[in-house]
């Protein structure tokens, strides 16, 4: 994932910045706690696509 990229994108629903989890191939919005998926390389930012992240993945961040 892009540097650059990361640094513009943003939540759709709330406008917050998102965290890059490489491994899961993910952007994270802290605040909404939603994961959106990364395919191809290209960031998927519907709300419909993201998945609610748990209370222990949350913890986690």
């Amino acid at each position: 994932m892009d540097n650059k990229l990361l640094e513009i994108l943003a939540c759709p629903l709330c406008k917050s910045p998102l965290v890059y989890d490489k491994t899961a191939q993910e952007l994270i919005c802290k605040a909404d706690r939603l994961a959106f998926p990364i395919r191809d390389d290209i960031p998927v930012m519907l709300e419909d696509e993201a998945r609610k992240l748990t209370l222990e993945e949350f913890d986690k961040l």
